[in-house]
């Protein structure tokens, strides 16, 4: 019996990986982490399909010197080169790679782009801190109380913090974010950690200098001022961000793992986060390196998370905090789909050969 063409083959190959949801791609590349997120479209929301996460420290010795370093750089790489090998194999359609405060301020920052495109096929875009807060406030979107009237997105980076205010606005049923004012310090884990180095006997003058480095960066800002009063009202909350602050939340959880269904859209009272910071300082840095949700990894930066949500807490007191286990890279997911929804569908024409077969097109 003659066997099947290899056309017909290859047709029903090209037929299977059109049925297939496309893939999207969101990758971020921190000061402190390198993550990455693929998704398929779900409604208006997406899948995830694949996730990674490594610490890299991109940053590490950056506010000293000004310049990305050597070892920094090779295990950024290392982990660029893990995250290309996954988009390949996830076929992923639409890939957005962005570049933070690490790259943004780093003398040598562009030469590492350059050289990230050249050993990894990545092509990182270095976004600004507007866009990157507009983002963090998109993918946080979901996790805002929309009874309340106002609410302060704070996500804590490796090398900057980015504070975007929000106002909620229309029917009581379908109240919309509407971003106010936003600002950027150029303040994050890694350097607020390498600007003050932890004592052996961390005491409280130590922690106070912390947190006041960081109230003073954003105590002149006067943009958002026209929110307070809902802050005062107690009709707004502060969402946090970031691996410090989802770290606050499972040591105040006491989990024996990490658990992000439990982590990720938690409420915490003003009380809890400062009893959780002290325990933080209690316990000292080998006490944080044997919690399950800080680890070694993190041991010496998840204070310097802390004192940048205790600098805003006393800045914009309220008495709500709801911790994201998202932001950035959901905001550029959802950005990427609604982009992928808006443009018009294309027939294929299909191009006659020699065989009379159709040459699939590639995906944009």
């Amino acid at each position: 019996m003659p066997q099947a063409p290899a056309l017909d083959r290859g047709q029903s190959a090209d037929r299977d990986q059109s049925e297939r949801p496309r893939c999207y791609g969101a990758l971020d590349l921190g000061t402190n982490n390198c993550r990455l997120l693929i998704a398929t479209p779900a409604g208006s929301s997406f899948r995830v399909v694949e996730a990674f996460s490594r610490i890299v420290r991109l940053g590490e010795g950056l506010t000293h010197t000004g310049r990305l370093q050597d070892a920094a750089m090779e295990r950024a790489i290392a982990a660029l080169k893990i995250c290309a090998e996954k988009v390949g194999r996830r076929r992923v359609a639409k890939l957005r790679a962005v570049a933070t405060q690490a790259c943004r301020s780093a003398e040598n920052g562009a030469e590492f782009i350059a050289r990230v495109k050249s050993d990894t096929g990545l092509d990182l875009t270095i976004i600004e801190p507007e866009e990157e807060a507009r983002l963090s406030v998109a993918g946080c979107s979901n996790l805002m109380d929309r009874s309340a009237e106002a609410a302060l997105v704070v996500d804590v980076g490796g090398g900057s913090t980015e504070l975007s205010w929000v106002a909620f606005s229309g029917e009581s049923t379908d109240r919309r974010p509407r971003l106010i004012s936003w600002l950027s310090i150029p303040v994050g884990v890694v350097s607020l950690a390498e600007r003050y180095p932890e004592p052996a006997a961390a005491d409280d003058a130590w922690w106070e200098a912390m947190v006041g480095a960081v109230r003073t960066e954003i105590a002149a800002f006067g943009a958002a001022d026209p929110l307070r009063t809902h802050f005062e009202a107690g009709r707004a909350h502060l969402i946090g961000t970031s691996g410090a602050i989802t770290s606050l939340a499972g040591m105040h959880l006491g989990l024996r793992r990490y658990d992000r269904s439990r982590v990720d859209g938690l409420w915490m009272t003003r009380a809890e986060c400062d009893v959780a910071a002290q325990r933080l300082r209690d316990v000292g840095r080998e006490g944080r390196a044997a919690e399950p949700c800080i680890g070694p990894d993190r041991a010496d930066l998840v204070l310097a998370g802390a004192a940048i949500l205790e600098a805003v807490q006393q800045l914009w007191p309220c008495d709500r905090v709801r911790v994201a286990d998202r932001g950035l890279r959901e905001g550029m997911l959802l950005a990427l789909m609604r982009e992928g929804e808006s443009k018009p569908k294309r027939r294929r024409r299909r191009r006659r050969t020699r065989g009379g077969a159709g040459v699939p097109q590639p995906m944009n």
